[in-house]
């Protein structure tokens, strides 16, 4: 049997010596951020200020980081070099946070507590040690099970309602001073995964494991 022999220009693979440049993008911090025109946005070279209804605030930039305006009541963040993964990286973090300042100035933050339990009940009281601690002059007196009761001050920056004896509804223009503040009270009963009893954040949820039997 004959066979014939490919062509060498077959067996031969083509190998390209120029390598593809990639760009890097943050998905995140590429996105424009729209504001309502009650917001006013004042960068400079080391942060940008944001005054809205509910008062005034600044993120810090980085020296890479760049403000721009490209329509009205809009706002883009863009770094001098994509390619640097720490300028990368703070592209996206700075938009967030650029976003989340803009809302805490406007609308604000809120975020529940439930307190889950026999016997679990929390209330609002006039804090004796306000002038010492530097707080709002209230606290939380909650009683989560334990021979005594607890009290928490509540921060200046905080707003806190007792809407019901199981319920607290903490406030705050800043998200990450609020989410703090309410670790912290969940912190003295942390939900537990076999009765299912602690202070829950929000729509936290928790899996209830099964007791074995002997």
């Amino acid at each position: 049997m004959i066979t014939r022999t490919p062509p060498l220009a077959t067996l031969v693979r083509c190998f390209s010596s120029t390598a593809r440049a990639q760009k890097h993008v943050s998905h995140i911090g590429r996105e424009p951020i729209k504001y309502p025109p009650k917001v006013t946005l004042t960068p400079s070279l080391t942060a940008i200020t944001i005054q809205g209804p509910l008062g005034t605030t600044s993120v810090p930039l980085q020296p890479y980081m760049k403000i721009e305006f490209p329509e009205e009541n809009t706002v883009a963040v863009s770094v001098e070099d994509a390619e640097i993964k720490a300028q990368r990286q703070m592209w996206g973090t700075t938009r967030t946070l650029i976003s989340n300042a803009i809302i805490g100035m406007t609308d604000g933050f809120t975020v529940p507590l439930y307190l889950v339990g026999v016997g679990y009940r929390v209330a609002i009281e006039t804090d004796p040690r306000a002038d010492i601690e530097g707080g709002s002059g209230q606290r939380l007196s909650m009683k989560l099970g334990y021979s005594h009761t607890v009290y928490v001050p509540i921060p200046s920056h905080i707003k806190a309602e007792v809407p019901s004896a199981t319920k607290i509804i903490l406030s705050c223009t800043d998200k990450h001073l609020l989410g703090l503040f309410a670790a912290k009270v969940r912190g003295y009963r942390k939900p537990e995964p076999y009765k299912g009893k602690g202070i829950f954040v929000g729509n936290e949820q928790i899996r209830i494991k099964s007791v074995k039997k002997k």
